[in-house]
């Protein structure tokens, strides 16, 4: 069978790596075995690390290895001085309230930092005694899914050393036989002769037994040993049209793939979103991609392309056929798409389902395809809304996949819609092979060979999903259950709607089906890893009593077999003396942050961590005057906080506190409730934005220069802090400052002047300042080239906009919808948002609220090609941890000292507490990190 080209992480094995460097390389793996089996294209994988201590004295050592996205961890374990500490999944609630209550001592927790497209970190340490030795063993699940035709298993292998007992053991089998076997990858001759394969008819042995020398010899590998890319990629034998059917210790597993059928020609309609935020890269890969799938289209096939933003655009009226003429014609309209404006998705998608609804030829196969960067910001953006009209508008007739570009998008409402209507949400990464994942995604579903198809068994129970709207060549269609009783073989039936015909598929041979032992079994855990994905799904897609009862059915489930999923998490007991973690599984395109709740992220993983021992908890700053602080955004309320030894510096925040911090006599920070150095007694609660601005009173002013020119007291006499000259108070920010290669950001406070210089592009003719007001921006003023000026005033009820574009001020409400146009500017207001566009600068202000009170926050979404200064001009650094006590880290070949600490990141609606490395605003300024923020 010929091997479809092409690279698909249908295992994604994993990306493994022990990454205990940089951080100390003085402890040496002396063992790392990778096992990984597969039966029925069910993988379990089991990674195994034993690492020794050679040092005198005891230090602290990390487990680090990347995973699949679609795995799921069923088991950690550590071996310590002959004692086992076992790792046990509980639901989330319970095993957060463990947490919490790890925080409030003054321990760190489990918490989720980073991802790829197919992988997911999972973290961990402990401190090892002199002399001693740790064994750390992780195993996780995973259903290999099929695309184009192969499975492929993926294994990166980085371990930071070379490692004298290196082992990667796969072993495949497969009943149905094997076609196809081959590996490749990013290693040269010389790893490759390191590999070893073994094949006999349904079995496959690949091993991977590298010598220290050829693991420092690949073309990336170095003192640092393997850095490289192992792919073992295979498919099965495809006899029967039923497909290949497995029974053991009463449950079943179903792989349908027919193969030789008639392609079904098919009716598609491209909906592309063109919107000002796809505005640069985004777009110009969107319209390459577009190029080469129309060019791909059959001529048999009919399509059509809509366009969107505020307004919707249809290329043609009906769909055309995909003649030569037509495909000349629309690859000049799709070349020549411009973006602008908002983002009507639920007129776009009504009017594609209006379209493929008008096409009426039989014997072809429909779809939607939705391409988007945003959320629903014009028409009709109550989410429920829309999806109750796309439901209605398609009625089961068709799928509908949606595929967010961007992490700006709302993809769990992608998810849900997709979902709703027999589709898949799929990310596309915003890289420089995003064209290439676009015509990927349109790969898997350019040749439908079956729609509608039911997957019927008589004899079976407690069946996953049994309906599919369509499939496709190259896929694979699975199904699981139970069998109801021995007694009476199972008969699947499969009925289906063929290029002309209705056909059926039946087992000819069910009362000679082997059955597999049932000590050998892995199919109840195969049929569960399924019940439970789609249970998850299920939830996703409704409310009330039924979205419950999914949550409840998949809970339940997980327990039984100790799986971690977004609503159960692993609890790892280490000894006595060292922290408890809790490792959680994040949804895509969220992480948990505090206590484990999720928060929009680019990127998520399982990550286990324990704070670096010998290092103190954060001291903030001396706030010796408590009473002093604003009830503003966390005054007011006292919670309780005396406590031994160091002591809780005040326990939960009060009325207007919040969670986080406390001010004792010194005020400390810790990933959750009030935790850190206390001086006792009761502490007021903490307040803070983005990292937690704290006022300091005893801090020195700083003289800075009369605010703009702009009138603003004419327009709002009532403002507190009115431009003129004066000598204002100062107040301190935490900002953050993205990491490239760590899952921590740096943070550092910088004194905040009134007005501060938000951002300035002389280029773009760009000038932006704001008004810090206690702890959040109240007023920002947007300038562009000399007579363009927004305004927004936070203040008010409701938070107003004034724009004024020569001589003429007009007024604004805060209001979805609203749009301003001049010079080179472009603004688009939200509900929460206003997007501005200058040039190649695009910024956005956060409408965010907090104890009731509205406040802006700005955030640099696409930065310009030329220089820029001002609060968010700061470019994300790359560092290295050079050593422990104290925290020292390699900045631009600069040492720099930091500390362990927490910021608010009011960048993100939800405000969640991020962990970061504080460093001093000395060294913010040497590493180029912070550039003057006064007004001149």
């Amino acid at each position: 069978m010929e091997m479809v080209a092409g690279r698909v992480a249908l295992l994604g094995l994993l990306l493994v790596c022990v990454t205990t460097a940089p951080i100390n390389q003085g402890w040496k793996i002396y063992s790392f075995n990778i096992n990984s089996t597969v039966s029925n294209r069910y993988a379990t994988t089991t990674i195994t690390s034993r690492v020794a201590n050679p040092m005198e004295a005891s230090q602290e050592i990390e487990f680090h290895v990347q995973i699949p996205k679609n795995a799921i961890i069923s088991k950690f374990r550590m071996v310590i001085e002959k004692k086992t500490y076992d790792g046990v999944v509980k639901q989330k609630e319970e095993a957060e309230q463990q947490y919490s209550e790890a925080v409030a001592r003054g321990q760190s927790a489990g918490i989720v930092s980073s991802v790829g497209r197919t992988l997911e970190n999972f973290k961990t340490s402990v401190t090892v005694a002199a002399g001693s030795k740790v064994t750390f063993e992780l195993t996780y699940e995973e259903l290999l899914k099929r695309r184009l035709g192969k499975y492929e298993l993926l294994i990166h292998a980085k371990p930071t050393q070379p490692v004298e007992d290196f082992k990667i053991d796969v072993y495949i089998n497969e009943k149905a036989g094997i076609s196809v076997l081959s590996t490749s990858g990013g290693f040269n001759k010389t790893l490759a002769d390191a590999i070893t394969k073994t094949q006999t008819a349904d079995q496959a042995w690949i091993k991977f037994y590298p010598t220290v020398e050829q693991q420092t010899a690949c073309d990336d590998c170095g003192e640092t040993g393997l850095n490289g890319d192992l792919v073992v990629v295979y498919d099965v034998n495809r006899a029967d049209s039923i497909g290949d059917i497995m029974e053991s210790g009463g449950y079943f597993v179903h792989h349908f793939a027919p193969e030789n059928l008639p392609r079904i020609p098919k009716n598609v309609v491209f909906i592309i979103d063109r919107s000002g935020s796809m505005h640069g890269r985004k777009m110009q890969q969107t319209r390459e991609a577009m190029l080469k799938i129309l060019g791909d289209l059959a001529e048999d096939d009919y399509f059509g392309l809509i366009t969107f933003d505020s307004h919707v655009s249809t290329w043609r009226k009906e769909l055309v056929p995909a003649s030569q003429d037509n495909l000349s014609a629309a690859k000049q309209f799709a070349g020549a798409i411009q973006e602008r404006g908002a983002t009507d998705i639920n007129a776009a998608v009504l009017k594609g389902a209006e379209l493929l609804n008008g096409q009426t030829r039989g014997g072809s196969a429909s779809l939607l395809i939705l391409l988007t960067d945003g959320d629903p910001t014009s028409g009709e953006v109550n989410r429920e809304k829309i999806q109750a009209n796309v439901r209605g508008a398609i009625s089961k007739k068709f799928p509908l996949y949606c595929l967010g570009f961007g992490f700006d998008v709302d993809f769990k409402f992608l998810s849900s819609m997709s979902l709703e209507n027999n589709g898949v949400a799929r990310r596309i990464y915003q890289e420089s092979d995003a064209a290439l994942q676009l015509q990927g995604f349109y790969e898997e579903v350019a040749t439908p060979l079956l729609i509608d198809v039911q997957m019927i068994y008589l004899g079976g129970a407690n069946l996953t999903q049994t309906n599919f709207s369509q499939y496709y060549k190259g896929s694979e269609i699975v199904v699981a259950g139970q069998v109801t009783s021995n007694e009476i073989d199972l008969s699947p039936q499969v009925i289906a709607i063929s290029k002309s015909r209705k056909m059926e598929f039946v087992d000819e041979k069910s009362s000679s089906r082997s059955k597999e032992p049932i000590a050998e079994s892995r199919l109840n855990r195969l049929w569960a890893y399924l019940t439970v994905k789609q249970l998850l799904d299920t939830e996703l897609q409704y409310s009330g009593p039924a979205k419950a009862q999914a949550k409840k059915a998949a809970v339940d489930l997980a327990l039984q077999y100790g799986f971690v999923t977004p609503h159960t998490s692993m609890v790892v007991t280490k000894p006595e003396g060292e922290d408890t973690q809790v490792a959680h599984k994040p949804q895509e395109g969220e992480k948990p942050g505090r206590h484990g709740r999720p928060v929009q992220t680019s990127q998520h993983s399982f990550t286990m961590k324990t704070q670096l021992r010998g290092l103190p908890s954060p001291i903030l700053f001396d706030a010796p005057d408590a009473q002093s602080m604003p009830a503003r955004y966390g005054g007011g309320g006292y919670g309780a906080g005396a406590g031994a030894g160091a002591g809780a510096g005040g326990g939960y925040g009060g009325a207007g506190g919040g969670y986080g911090l406390g001010y004792g006599r010194v005020v400390g920070a810790g990933l959750g409730i009030g935790a850190g150095l206390g001086g006792g007694g009761a502490g007021r609660g903490g307040h803070g934005v983005r990292g937690g601005l704290r006022p300091l009173p005893q801090l020195p002013t700083h003289s800075y220069d009369q605010a703009p020119a702009f009138d603003y007291d004419h327009i709002h006499a009532t403002h507190t802090t009115k431009t003129q000259t004066t000598t204002p108070k100062v107040s301190y920010l935490r900002v953050l400052l993205p990491a490239e290669s760590s899952a921590f950001p740096l943070c550092f406070d910088v004194p905040i002047p009134k007005p501060v210089r938000i951002l300035q592009d002389p280029g773009n003719e760009l000038i932006i300042h704001g008004w810090f007001v206690d702890t959040a921006f109240e007023k920002i003023i947007i300038r562009h080239h000399s007579t363009v000026e927004l305004v927004l005033d936070s203040t008010q009820a409701p938070p107003t906009l004034f724009y004024r574009d020569g001589q003429n001020t007009t007024t604004y409400p805060w209001a979805a919808g609203s749009t301003f146009v001049a010079k080179r500017l472009t603004a688009l207001m939200t509900e929460k948002e206003l997007d501005i566009k200058v040039g190649d600068t695009r910024i956005v202000i956060l409408l965010n609220q907090k104890h009731g009170f509205s406040f802006l926050w700005p955030v640099l979404r696409e930065r310009p090609s030329g220089n820029i200064s001002g609060l968010i001009a700061g470019k994300p650094v790359d560092f290295e941890i050079n050593g422990l006590i104290p925290l020292t880290l390699k900045i631009n070949n600069q040492e720099v000292t930091a500390s362990r600490s927490i910021a608010i990141d009011h960048s993100r609606p939800s405000s969640p507490d991020v962990s970061c490395l504080l460093i001093s605003l000395l060294s913010a300024q040497q590493i180029g990190a912070v550039s003057d923020l006064s007004v001149s």
